[in-house]
């Protein structure tokens, strides 16, 4: 994954989240709780480190904005 630049929380209110999950369904599980609650910028895959368990996926959320309707 790319390392986090400055402008990902540039305010107070603005998160970088990222999960680590043992497979896909559950890491876009995820991805879709947070997004009831909170306005994000959503990942579309997945990523996997050959050697490492799992798959990590990262998105963006905004706490100051509501989710989309």
């Amino acid at each position: 994954m790319k390392p986090i630049n400055d402008g990902h929380v540039a305010k107070p209110g603005l998160a970088v989240v990222e999960v680590a999950a043992a497979d896909d369904e559950t890491a876009f599980a995820v991805q879709e709780l947070l997004a009831t609650r909170w306005a994000i910028a959503p990942a579309d895959r997945t990523t996997h480190e050959p050697g490492e368990p799992g798959v990590r996926l990262r998105c963006y959320l905004d706490m100051q904005q509501q989710p989309e309707a």
